[in-house]
């Protein structure tokens, strides 16, 4: 894993994960002028000029300000994903993406930089309760539509980013404290339907397979494959990356979870209107995109007494009550 030095913007490598320091890491949406980890080395072993380009560039402002912020909160690191992994290095990249839950959740904070959000919202009291009385609250209600205007919740790859570090805080594009995760509960089960206990802390695998993509069902990344691979810590699931594979890395993912998972509510979806397939195509037991699992939020696990699902050849075997 590679941190930022946040005080002389340098990169350092840690291979033994017991010595890892304590980090801040920075959640937001990918701009057209991100800095890649080669860029980030060459700036400063380049000639003035190579710098001064480099220090132009806008993502090298948020990995300035996530520092500063950083420093500010007591934490010599932090972690940002357009200069810490080796995008050139397929096996790197395989297992950046393999432990981003991870490294998200082992985060003493995450910082959610909202680059669409401008200033002029202020941070609501520390609530931390879903109370009707308090979602209802004027003040509370201008942050919520606010907030719900922001990209950052339509991307997958910010769903895991929202749940698993334990404390998030949402800065606007100046960098100006929105709130936190714990103080914004009720607007954000609101903004994304993810449950407040999900947002609070409760694991993952203690709500059903079909709500968990439920939550992931109105967010799309840029490539197709991204859905899937992005999902895969919610899921606790490991798989290569075979970026060209399109839909079928969903399919995959769900065989994965099934490998591991008796939880039937892995069925329970229907096809979007986006994803209708010709009758001609044939008809699988597994979805096509988190899409389909829109209504999947009113399920709970369902894990039969019978032999659990299994992998075939042939495709899936599975019991099911009728």
């Amino acid at each position: 894993m590679r941190l930022i030095d946040a005080k002389l913007l340098k990169l350092e490598r840690f291979d033994d994960d017991t010595k890892i320091p304590p980090y801040a890491i920075l959640s937001h949406t990918w701009g057209s002028a991100e800095v890649s980890l080669q860029q980030f080395e060459d700036a400063y072993t380049g000639d003035h000029f190579t710098r001064f380009q480099f220090e132009q560039m806008a993502g090298y402002a948020k990995i300035v300000m996530a520092s500063k912020q950083a420093l500010e909160d007591g934490y010599a690191y932090v972690w940002v994903d357009t200069c810490c992994i080796d995008k050139t290095s397929s096996a790197e990249l395989s297992e950046a993406i393999n432990s981003m839950f991870r490294w998200y959740k082992n985060a003493k904070v995450c910082y959610a930089y909202l680059e669409d959000i401008e200033a002029g919202i202020s941070p609501p009291p520390d609530s931390g309760t879903v109370d009707e009385s308090i979602r209802w609250n004027p003040k509370k209600l201008h942050i919520k539509n606010r907030l719900s205007e922001a990209r950052w919740f339509t991307r997958g790859w910010t769903l895991q980013e929202l749940i698993a570090p334990l404390y998030v805080r949402f800065y606007t594009s100046n960098w100006s404290l929105i709130g936190t995760k714990a103080n914004l509960l009720a607007e954000l089960e609101d903004i994304t339907g993810i449950d407040a206990d999900a947002l609070d802390g409760e694991p993952p695998e203690s709500f059903s397979v079909s709500k968990r993509m439920s939550w992931a069902s109105n967010r799309t990344t840029t490539r197709t494959e991204d859905i899937a691979y992005s999902l895969m810590g919610l899921f606790e699931v490991n798989m290569p990356l075979l970026y060209g594979e399109g839909e079928k890395a969903f399919v995959r993912l769900q065989e994965q979870i099934l490998l591991d998972d008796d939880d039937q509510s892995i069925f329970a979806w229907s096809p979007s209107a986006s994803n209708a397939r010709p009758c001609t195509l044939g008809i699988s037991v597994f979805a096509t995109s988190p899409r389909d699992f829109a209504h999947g939020d009113d399920f709970h696990s369902y894990v039969p007494h019978g032999e659990p699902p299994t992998m075939t050849n042939q495709g899936v075997r599975v019991d099911l009550p009728v």
